[in-house]
């Protein structure tokens, strides 16, 4: 019986590897223990200067540093130093053996005798005298050689780990995308909650001016006591907006710079503004052709089955016979004497026996993996359908749900000035403008909401057809085409 090769189940280890860093599917954007992807591996220091960053700059820093996407690399480099590993077992060993030492021999203990001693030519009177501990030095120098000539079993695992070292590159590439999916929602959210610390505060102002103007017409008799507290209940509901709209826009520059490798005190200002394009209509053939092509996690869990596939023929070969030649030649004789060459070569045939119970064992947790990774891609294959047509539906709803609210917005701000022409005109007292005011105000938090929306949903159908990582500017044109109505905004 010949022992375990080792390099036939080296492979379970990479494979382990390769299922604990798989990418997954969605991300908690807020806690970096939890999830990887809302943290970063090293952190610039914080400048005194207001650091100026664009969505292409966030996402360039986003792949640099974000902690997901290091270690899928890691990931990515074990599986390669592991296919070194079992590559090892089938090229040829050449390695050199040197030693010198100095022995003390026994020469009785070897089975030499007084009446022995003259068979060696030793005279019988000096027999009796003769010292049966002896010490010799000796030198050895020997170069060793060994070669796998035929091992099915190993060129299956060899094969496999070609097929995980893939399997990895492709799990990192999904990483990849994950992290300008999660950087771009994070700047996004950052923007849309901009536009909010922006409208807060230019209502803050309307209400700050009807404020006053209430006041005076209750101190000149003209209006009666209930328009100034109306007012002043407005502008300080307002202010309270305001202060928590630029709460939330601070804590999101702070999330954004944890993902990219900023300080989390670094002030920050968004270069972009919101973008707002239309999107070329794709049927669901076209995008399920895109996706199968580009998904990169679909692309994994194909190499994965195929890994299995090389295992468990590797597991059927393990009852093959196996041939290993080794030899070696040196020289080797007493230091400062005569030395003598010395080689030996012979070539070894292993055939295991009373190894059935290992074999099938080894054939059934095959079986059994090859088995569950197809259940799996039957999964992702029903799963990238059921995604591509949810983002399709959202990218139909939300791109209508932008128009609608858009024109709220706009009807919301005439309203507002007519009620505030008439409350200046004396024609009506101010409680039109305050249901006005907060008529608008959910208007444009409305819209805000409703074109971030958008623009996650067409960065969701970019990463569900795979191509996030590549093509995000063609789903978020920042620096180009319509803004919406909303400006960059500085470091709150």
């Amino acid at each position: 019986m010949t022992p375990r090769k080792p390099y036939v189940f080296a492979l379970l280890g990479l494979s382990a590897i390769l299922c604990c860093g798989s990418a997954p599917a969605q991300s908690n954007r807020n806690n970096s223990v939890d999830n990887p992807y809302a943290g970063s591996v090293q952190a610039a220091p914080a400048t005194p200067e207001v650091r100026k960053l664009s969505l292409d700059d966030a996402i360039r820093l986003g792949i640099e540093n974000n902690l997901a996407l290091t270690l899928a690399r890691l990931n990515q480099e074990s599986a390669a130093a592991q296919r070194l590993q079992l590559v090892n077992a089938l090229l040829p060993n050449l390695s050199a053996h040197a030693e010198n030492g100095v022995h003390e021999i026994n020469l009785r203990a070897a089975g030499f005798s007084t009446s022995l001693l003259p068979e060696f030519g030793v005279p019988p009177a000096e027999a009796a005298h003769f010292p049966y501990i002896t010490r010799v030095t000796s030198t050895v120098g020997q170069v060793n050689f060994s070669q796998a000539l035929f091992t099915l079993a190993g060129w299956d695992v060899w094969k496999a780990a070609q097929a995980n070292e893939r399997a990895a590159y492709y799990n990192a590439q999904s990483s990849r995308g994950l992290v300008v999916l999660n950087v771009g929602t994070t700047y996004l959210q950052a923007l849309a909650d901009s536009a909010q610390v922006d409208y807060a505060a230019a209502l803050l102002k309307t209400d700050e001016t009807l404020l006053f103007q209430a006041r005076e017409k209750h101190k000149a008799g003209t209006a009666a006591n209930l328009d100034e507290l109306r007012a002043r209940v407005q502008y300080q509901a307002q202010q309270l907006a305001l202060i928590q709209a630029e709460n939330t826009f601070k804590k999101d520059k702070i999330a954004l710079n944890r993902e990219i490798g900023l300080a989390p005190e670094q002030e920050i200002q968004l270069t972009d503004a919101a973008p707002y394009s239309d999107l070329a209509a794709i049927t669901i053939e076209d995008a399920r052709r895109e996706a199968y092509a580009s998904r990169q996690d679909y692309q994994q869990i194909k190499q994965q089955i195929e890994a299995a596939r090389l295992e468990r023929r590797a597991a059927k070969h393990e009852r093959f016979p196996s041939i290993t030649f080794r030899g070696n030649y040196g020289v080797t004789g007493v230091t400062g004497g005569i030395y003598h060459g010395t080689f030996s070569a012979m070539g070894q045939l292993s055939v295991p026996i009373f190894e059935e119970a290992k074999f099938r064992g080894d054939r059934d947790v095959a079986d059994a993996q090859l088995e569950e990774l197809h259940s799996e891609l039957n999964d992702l294959t029903n799963k990238i359908d059921q995604q591509l047509r949810d983002s399709l539906l959202d990218l139909q709803t939300d791109a209508e749900l932008v128009r609608v609210s858009r024109s709220n917005l706009e009807l919301a701000a005439k309203t507002l000035e007519q009620t505030t022409d008439r409350f200046q005109a004396g024609v009506d007292d101010n409680l039109p403008v305050v249901q006005a005011q907060s008529t608008l105000a959910q208007a444009q938090s409305q819209y805000v909401r409703n074109l971030h929306q958008f623009n996650q949903a067409k960065l969701g159908l970019a990463r569900n057809l795979g191509i996030v990582d590549t093509q995000y500017k063609n789903y978020i044109p920042t620096g180009s085409g319509t803004t919406g109505g909303q400006q960059p905004h500085g470091g709150k």
